[in-house]
Order: structure tokens, then C-alpha cells, then sequence
């Protein structure tokens, strides 16, 4: 079995995956034959496929899994650790943010005797409103997940086998994979690093991207939108039936009435948009039920290199 496998997704990453294949190679230290790398092109539309295919036939220890769509940054993850047949398995990504460097303490941990070992980021250098979404983010997910996710820890980690193991079992379509890998469970620790800032190519996750990365998160590790719908019903009635009893005692006990139809009006507009609201929440919850039980998959492979 190969030492260590090391899973890179990339997506329109021509500018920099010749870079990043370098200083992978180079971490790697003296015997680069114990290391396995998979790129996964998650449906690139630039000259990433030809340029992995150029690194792979020089390199019998390079594999590449080429999508024949993009499927997503998260579904590419969860190929590349498929395929993957090290003793432990890294996830990076190829944008040369998550140093590659940082693997040697991952491994060194590993070999410690932890079962995951994910990187923490303990400083990074995108622009102020990114880092402030990051951090709302990752402390709001904190609060409603039932499972505990550590703290600005992304997908950049070490998986022993056992974990990838069971990771592969789980065949959920809308994966959020660093919730999947707490909630696995193990012995698990963090490294603390400095995020780069890009310096070749451009970000592929826009704004819309990351938030729907947040919003799968949330939705696929808390309940708490549902209880919401609950709580809000409950108050909501409660104080209708309150307000009920107030126009009534008012109409039968004294000689006043409350007459307004632009009171009325904003009840009735008010209590029909948290109705919808509410039933749109459920209609989240009830579309993924639909995504599962279609049993498609995961995602389609048009090229296997090195396998």
C-alpha cells in the first residue's frame, strides 16, 4: 500500500498547476516514489487536462481523474479520496493557498497516532470582507451543528485509512466533507498555518459559491432552520390567540371595537410570508431527501490516468 496518498481538485488551473505540482514534488522529501498524487479536473475549461496528462507521463506516481463535467469542488474532494489507496490520504487544494509544506507536519502527527489531522488557519491574507465571511461563517456553523467542526479548519487535512474508509460509505450527494470527517469521529488534531494569498490564476469560489458552501453546511449538520420553523409557529400562534382574546373581550365587555383594515391587512400579509417562509425551509429539506433517493452518481469520470 502506498505511504501517502495526496488528493489535489483542481478546476481552470492552467496558470498555476505546473507550480503547484513543483513544490508538492518537493515536499514530498526524498523518496517521492512513496507518495501518490491525485489530481482531480473537475471539468476544467482551459488546458489544466493537457498540461496534468504532460506532469502524469513523466510521472508514474501522478494519477489524474478527469470529470466529464464540473461536479463541484466538494464532489471532486470525495473522488479523489475514492481512488485513493494510501495508508492516509491529504486533501489540498491546487491553488497554492494551503502551503504544501504544511504536509510534513501533517504526516508527523499522524504518525503520532492521530486518526485526522487538519489544518487550522490561524492567520490568512484574502480581502477583509472574505475574512470576516469566513470567520461569521465558521462560528455560526459552531453554534448550530449537532456535530462539533472545528474552528477555520477547511478541507486541507490528513484522513488515516480507517477514516477514508468510512468516509466512502457515505454516499450523501450534497457533501459539506470537512463536516462528514468530524463527524466520523477518531483521534483528532489541529496544526495551526498561514493561509497565502493566491498569486497566480484567479479564485473559482465566488461569493455565490461560498455561500452556498455555508448553506449546505448548515442544512446538512443542524436542525436548528427546522426548530426555527416550530418556534416561530408556536409564537406566532400564541400571540394570535392572544390578540383574539383581546378583540373579543373588548367587543363584548366594553364599548370600544378596533376597526382597521391596514392592521389587518399587515397581519394577514405577515403571517402568509413566515407561512411561505416556513414552507420553503421544508421544501429545502425535503429536495435533498429527493436528490438522494434519485441515486445518480456521485460524479461521471471521461479520462482515468496512471490507474
Amino acid at each position: 500500500m502506498t505511504k501517502v496518498s495526496i488528493v489535489i481538485p483542481v478546476y481552470n488551473e492552467e496558470a498555476c498547476i505546473v507550480e503547484t505540482h513543483k513544490r508538492l514534488v518537493a515536499s514530498c522529501g526524498n523518496d517521492p516514489s512513496a507518495v501518490e498524487l491525485i489530481y482531480v479536473n473537475d471539468g476544467s475549461r482551459d488546458r489544466t487536462q493537457k498540461i496534468l496528462r504532460d506532469i502524469a507521463q513523466t510521472n508514474p506516481c501522478v494519477k489524474v481523474i478527469s470529470f466529464s463535467r464540473n461536479f463541484g469542488h466538494q464532489t471532486a474532494v470525495s473522488a479523489g479520496i475514492s481512488y485513493a489507496t494510501g495508508a492516509a490520504v491529504v486533501v489540498i487544494d491546487g491553488d497554492l493557498q494551503d502551503p504544501p509544506e504544511i504536509i510534513e507536519k501533517l504526516v508527523a502527527k499522524w504518525r503520532e497516532g492521530f486518526d485526522v489531522v487538519y489544518a487550522v488557519r490561524e492567520s490568512r491574507k484574502e480581502n477583509i470582507v472574505l475574512r470576516f465571511m469566513y470567520s461569521l461563517f465558521y462560528r455560526i456553523m459552531a453554534r448550530l451543528s449537532y456535530v462539533a467542526i472545528p474552528l477555520d479548519s477547511g478541507d486541507f487535512a490528513l484522513m488515516d485509512r480507517k477514516v477514508v474508509d468510512v468516509l466512502k460509505k457515505m454516499p450523501e450527494h450534497n457533501r459539506f466533507v470537512r463536516g462528514l470527517r468530524s463527524w466520523i469521529g477518531f483521534k483528532q488534531i489541529g496544526v495551526a498555518y498561514a493561509r497565502d494569498a493566491r498569486v497566480l490564476g484567479e479564485s473559482k469560489y465566488s461569493i455565490m459559491k461560498l455561500f452556498k458552501l455555508a448553506y449546505d453546511g448548515i442544512i446538512s449538520f443542524s436542525f436548528v432552520p427546522l426548530k426555527m420553523v416550530s418556534v416561530a409557529g408556536f409564537v406566532i400562534s400564541s400571540v394570535a390567540f392572544l390578540s383574539i382574546f383581546i378583540v373579543l373581550f373588548f367587543r363584548i365587555f366594553t364599548e370600544y371595537s378596533i376597526p382597521g383594515f391596514a392592521s389587518t391587512a399587515t397581519i394577514v400579509l405577515f403571517l402568509g410570508g413566515v407561512q411561505l417562509l416556513s414552507l420553503g425551509m421544508i421544501g429545502e429539506y425535503v429536495s435533498r431527501i429527493f436528490d438522494e433517493v434519485k441515486g445518480r452518481p456521485l460524479f461521471v469520470v471521461d479520462e482515468l490516468i496512471n490507474f
